[in-house]
């Protein structure tokens, strides 16, 4: 990988949104997570810098941008 570049699965993990890759993967599978406005499936997806990632969980959505 790339510097700056980090994995879907990753940054779910390192935001506190999953607590683990499988519950990672179990977001990504419902649906809950869009990249850049769409919804994406792939937790090794890369993303780079200036991807908006937003995650929608019961409290309300998270967004994230990398960086």
């Amino acid at each position: 990988m790339d510097e700056g570049e980090i994995r879907l699965g990753q940054l779910l993990k390192l935001a506190g949104v999953a607590d683990s890759g499988a519950q990672a993967r179990e977001l990504l599978a419902e649906g809950e997570v869009t990249v850049n406005g769409e919804v994406d499936v792939r937790r090794g997806r890369r993303l780079v810098p200036g991807d908006e990632v937003v995650v929608a969980l019961p409290a309300g959505e998270r967004r994230f941008r990398v960086g």
